[in-house]
């Protein structure tokens, strides 16, 4: 099974709902990631205030912040190989990361989206995507 690491930039918390502004994006990634965890994934979060250990001693995240600093994060690595950064990645990028397609109806978190994929609903409206049903399996697998 592949190891997930999620390099963060410093947080204080990682749920989105501290601070005065909800951050929808990380609501949706962390529900995301537990789901996901409970069923077995290795995925694992650094965030840079708690655990600066583990981007100091990453050759991929050294040479990754020399080049982008700490506004390129969030990096996610999958085995030590860089599939994303600036942004956390969408539920179905986690189940693909992680080789377990078959999760993809555990009803995890969806932010608003009918595929919950992310902020994208406008275009899921305009392209007619899930025809503006509500979110179910049935609708996920038809246009996702």
């Amino acid at each position: 099974m592949p190891a997930i690491h999620v390099f963060e930039p410093a947080l204080c918390c990682n749920t989105g709902v501290c601070g005065p502004e909800l951050d929808e994006s990380l609501v949706r990634f962390t529900a995301d990631l537990d789901h996901l965890r409970s069923a077995g994934v290795d995925i694992t979060r650094h965030n840079l205030a708690n655990d600066p250990t583990a981007f100091a001693t990453n050759p991929v995240v050294v040479n990754f912040l020399q080049v982008a600093g700490s506004p390129g994060l969030p990096l996610v690595l999958v085995d030590d190989v860089t599939v994303a950064a600036g942004r956390y990645p969408s539920r179905a990028e986690l189940l693909r990361y992680a080789e377990r397609p078959e999760l993809g109806d555990l009803g995890l978190a969806s932010a608003g989206s009918c595929c919950g994929s992310g902020p994208d609903d406008t275009a899921e409206v305009a392209t007619g995507c899930c025809g503006g049903a509500p979110e179910s399996a049935a609708a996920r697998a038809a246009c996702c």
